[in-house]
């Protein structure tokens, strides 16, 4: 089974690529989700499986103030 690392390079193109897919903010990619929404998931629990480990580094790259990181990114 393939597991999601944040530290492999296709891992974060797939990262800035992945689109929320339910609630307030279905479509939009994580990496756009506003920090406030993150930090509630981080709060109430993140979602089991592939989404919630994407989530959950979502959350640490936008508390650490890393979202720089995916600029490069954001314009593919």
């Amino acid at each position: 089974m393939d597991t999601y690392s944040p530290f492999d390079h296709q891992a974060l193109l797939e990262l800035a690529d992945m689109r929320m897919p339910f609630g307030k903010y279905s479509g939009w990619r994580l990496i756009d989700l506003p920090e406030p929404y993150v930090v509630w998931f981080a709060r109430q629990g993140f979602p089991c499986g592939r989404l919630g480990e994407m989530l959950r580094t979502v959350y640490e790259i936008k508390v650490n103030g890393l979202e720089y990181l995916f600029e490069p990114l954001s314009k593919t």
